[in-house]
C-alpha cells in the first residue's frame, strides 16, 4: 500500500502564494509519476500539474506561469508552489501517484482564495 499525505493548504488573499507538499510512504520502490489535481464544489476533479520521475512537467493552461510543480525523490515528496492565486483557484487539492498501474490519492488539502 501507498499513503499520500498533503499539507500546506489554507486561506489566502488574491495575489497571494501558497506551497503545497505531499509525502508518499508505504510500499514504494522506485520513482513514479506524481501530480496535483483539484476539485471545487459541484465540479469534476481536474488536473493541475504532473511531474515524471525525470522531472518532466505538465500544467493545466489555467495555472501555467503561476504554479510550479517540483519533486524531491530522496524524500518521495512532490511540491506545488502556487503564486498569483485567484479566487477561481479555490478548491480541494489532491496529490496523486501512479505506481505499477495503480493510482493513489491523498486525502486532499483545502485552498481558499478570497478577499
Amino acid at each position: 500500500q501507498v499513503q499520500l499525505v498533503e499539507s500546506g493548504g489554507g486561506a489566502v488573499q488574491p495575489g497571494g502564494s501558497l506551497r503545497l507538499s505531499c509525502v508518499a510512504s508505504g510500499s514504494i520502490s522506485g520513482i513514479y509519476p506524481m501530480g496535483w489535481y483539484r476539485q471545487a464544489p459541484g465540479t469534476q476533479r481536474e488536473l493541475v500539474a504532473t511531474i515524471t520521475g525525470q522531472s518532466n512537467t505538465n500544467y493545466a493552461d489555467s495555472v501555467k506561469g503561476r504554479f510550479t510543480i517540483s519533486r524531491d525523490n530522496a524524500k518521495i515528496t512532490v511540491y506545488l508552489q502556487m503564486n498569483s492565486l485567484k479566487p477561481e483557484d479555490t478548491a480541494a487539492y489532491y496529490c496523486n501517484l501512479i505506481a505499477r498501474g495503480i493510482s493513489y490519492w491523498g486525502q486532499g488539502t483545502q485552498v481558499t482564495v478570497s478577499s
